[in-house]
């Protein structure tokens, strides 16, 4: 395959700039649901559902070629959306228990990687190939994801009560809001930290799962990615609405909606562009790197910027940031790979093989040849 390398920036900087301002809108649509998680989720799952099982079906009924179902694709492309809508839940419980985008989502970029670095590790039994700089990759996204959360920016208290102050008096009849307090040491090491570890964890073994389910499919990465769009749909539209009840009709916001909706075709829209950066002749041994690398600080200024908060960033906070990110590049670059023994003769890949997922997203592209293998 041809690569179009000015296509291929094109595509991945588009999915870390989706990724990098899926937490900061969703925080956003939050909010403005009155913190309600299930219906900021119920929005993200509607959003998803909209743009991975319409446009692929779109894709597919266009494409001419005859789609292959069987029940293995079926069950692993399912699972694999089920960990990816989790994920997304996991999201919101952290913005719920007082965590903020600032911090949340550099810690899952940085997290991720680890997780499926290590899940394919497992599955490939490569456990003697990990090299010094896996190790260093993984000591940095340490460091740095420890930095990140402590040294976070934060907008002053005083300067919200005295906004608050302002605004009654201004307006007698307004009703104010009291500055929401501070989250403790407590609720975010019990709260919100596990809250991140299950969106790493989920989003770090979706690749893999999804590359099962697509293998099922003869490797047709867009029946896979439909199943995905059905799972949101099950977990994040069906369950919140189930649980809402009769209040699902009430405490609902045309702001809160559009924020949430938009945060979820962010995250939906960034995989598309895997897609593409794939199908430009891009390879994952770069393309998820560098995505991974530049979402979190495309998080980290889309977040700052809102908040106001650019004279309260300490130079910890960046530092964390930048090592965060080099180290999650550095974890995916040097992951220990299964070596074939020298002479061996070539052989297609068995459908049911191990996982070669880099993240989340790759399950949304791969070449041509990845292709014919996996149909053969």
């Amino acid at each position: 395959m041809n690569v179009n390398f000015p296509l291929v920036v094109g595509s991945f900087l588009l999915t870390a700039v989706c990724w990098g301002i899926y937490g900061p809108l969703l925080h956003v649509g939050q909010e403005a649901l009155g913190g309600n998680r299930l219906r900021a989720f119920l929005c993200v799952g509607l959003a998803y559902f909209l743009i991975a099982v319409v446009i692929p079906l779109a894709m597919m009924s266009t494409s001419g070629k005859k789609n292959a179902w069987s029940f293995k694709g079926l069950a692993w492309s399912l699972i694999a959306g089920a960990a990816g809508a989790l994920g997304a839940l996991g999201i919101i419980l952290a913005f719920n228990f007082g965590g903020k985008p600032v911090y949340v989502m550099p810690l899952v970029f940085g997290c991720a990687p680890v997780v499926n670095s290590f899940w394919t590790i497992y599955w490939q039994n490569t456990w003697k190939d990990i090299n010094a700089f896996f190790a260093a990759g993984l000591i940095l996204v340490a460091v740095g994801a420890s930095s990140v959360l402590f040294f976070a920016p934060t907008k002053p208290p005083a300067k919200a009560a005295v906004a608050a102050v302002e605004t009654k008096a201004e307006q007698p009849n307004a009703e104010v809001k009291s500055p929401p307090a501070p989250t403790t040491t407590t609720d975010l090491l019990l709260k919100v930290v596990p809250a991140i570890a299950l969106t790493a964890c989920c989003w770090g073994i979706y690749g893999p799962l999804l590359h099962w389910g697509q293998m099922g499919f003869g490797g047709n990465r867009l029946q896979a990615f439909l199943c995905v769009g059905l799972a949101y749909f099950g977990i994040a539209v069906i369950a919140p609405a189930a649980l809402l009840g009769g209040g699902v009709a009430e405490g609902w916001s045309t702001s809160g909606v559009l924020w949430s909706l938009l945060g979820g075709a962010a995250g939906a829209f960034g995989a598309l562009g895997i897609i593409f950066a794939f199908n430009f002749g891009g390879k994952p041994v770069y393309v998820m790197p560098l995505v991974f690398g530049c979402a979190p600080i495309v998080n980290a200024f889309a977040t700052i910027y809102k908040q106001g908060t650019w004279g309260n960033v300490s130079v910890f906070f960046a530092a964390g940031l930048i090592l965060a990110a080099v180290g999650a590049m550095t974890v995916l670059f040097f992951a220990p790979v299964q070596h074939k023994p020298a002479g061996a003769a070539e052989k297609p890949a068995p459908k049911d093989q191990e996982p070669q997922g880099d993240d989340k997203s790759q399950e949304t592209g791969g070449s041509e040849a990845e292709k014919k293998s996996a149909a053969e």
